[in-house]
């Protein structure tokens, strides 16, 4: 009688040793996932600068534009080290996706306003950092794609049953979506020059 009641208790804890790795499994799944944003979002980031730099000469009366990009570059970085400090913080994430939509628009009317400025259009270095920037904007959808993806497969794994107990007892909460809102907004800016 006492070997089966130890068989059984070992069983149990073996099973609850492989949940929990199965958790920390997941959980690390999705931290990476967002890693692979973190890279592409400040490729994005450090990027605008230089854009900016270079539309500034040809746009001298477009000063509230140039400005705007920057301010919403800045919010953007700052919502990324909050995201990427902790990536399973839902109000962080939430902040991220805003800070990237507010971003997503400065650039977009900085883009509309170069467009009345042909020597803009025709510039070597604006041409070479829009396609950057359009190669950017595509891999960081991919990342965000794989992040999502990750994140639904940790939170159905927190959720299942008898995963749900484990993860409440071991405190791993839910993981929060990187979304954009508006469906115009999650198509990729088209530059053209």
């Amino acid at each position: 009688m006492g070997w089966t009641i130890l068989i059984i208790l070992a069983a149990v804890i073996v099973f609850a040793i492989t949940i929990y790795n199965r958790l920390i499994a997941g959980r690390n799944r999705f931290k990476n996932a967002f890693a692979q944003i973190d890279v592409q979002l400040t490729r994005r980031h450090d990027l605008i600068p230089n854009l900016v730099e270079t539309a500034k000469g040809y746009m001298k009366h477009e000063r509230e534009t140039l400005e705007a990009v920057i301010n919403a570059r800045n919010t953007a970085v700052s919502g990324l080290k909050a995201a990427a400090a902790d990536p399973s913080d839902p109000e962080a994430m939430k902040n991220l996706a805003a800070a990237e939509q507010g971003l997503s628009g400065a650039l977009g009317r900085l883009f509309a306003l170069s467009e009345a400025y042909p020597d803009l259009k025709a510039n070597e270095n604006m041409m070479q950092l829009s396609e950057e920037l359009t190669t950017t904007e595509n891999k960081v959808a991919f990342a965000r794609q794989a992040y999502n993806d990750s994140v639904m497969t940790y939170n159905t794994l927190r959720e299942s049953f008898p995963n749900n107990f484990f993860a409440g007892w071991f405190n791993f909460q839910a993981a929060e979506l990187l979304e954009i809102e508006d469906e115009a907004k999650r198509e990729v800016p088209k530059v053209s020059f």
